[in-house]
Formats: structure tokens, C-alpha cells, sequence
């Protein structure tokens, strides 16, 4: 997830608990999503489409966290 801010979220998740939990929530969830679709596990079409959007808004949320470390960052310098 968001490879190309990887030292930023090295940073947030050794410095910001809830970005520490968001991104191994979202992980947990890729894993399985990945399961599922290959067929390592069964999960409903519907449980499935749910899984897939709460990863999708913490992902999102991780990036805007990411981008305003950044922005933080970048302004203390």
C-alpha cells in the first residue's frame, strides 16, 4: 500500500498508534480479500464487497494521514 511514501509509513506507524492500526487493519484485509478470491477460503459475494470498501476507505484515510505527515514534515524543515 502506497509503496512510494514507504519511509513516511515507516515513520507513522512507529510514531502514530491509530495509522499503526489502519494500515495492519487494511493489511488484514487485503490478505483476505486475496484469500477469497483464490478460492483459499470462502467468503460471500456480499462480505467480499464489504471487505473490499472498508479497505479502500482505510486506505484512503492512511493517505491523507501520510500526506499531512508530509506536509508537516516539509513545513519544520
Amino acid at each position: 500500500m502506497l509503496h512510494e511514501y514507504r519511509e513516511e509509513i515507516t515513520e507513522l506507524k512507529t510514531s502514530d498508534a491509530h495509522f499503526a492500526k489502519i494500515f495492519e487493519k487494511h493489511n488484514e484485509l487485503d490478505e483476505k480479500i486475496t484469500e477469497a478470491e483464490e478460492g483459499r477460503s470462502y467468503v460471500d459475494e456480499f462480505e467480499l464487497d464489504r471487505m473490499k470498501k472498508e479497505k479502500l476507505k482505510l486506505k484512503d484515510e492512511a493517505y491523507a494521514m501520510v500526506l499531512e505527515y508530509r506536509k508537516n514534515k516539509n513545513q519544520n524543515k
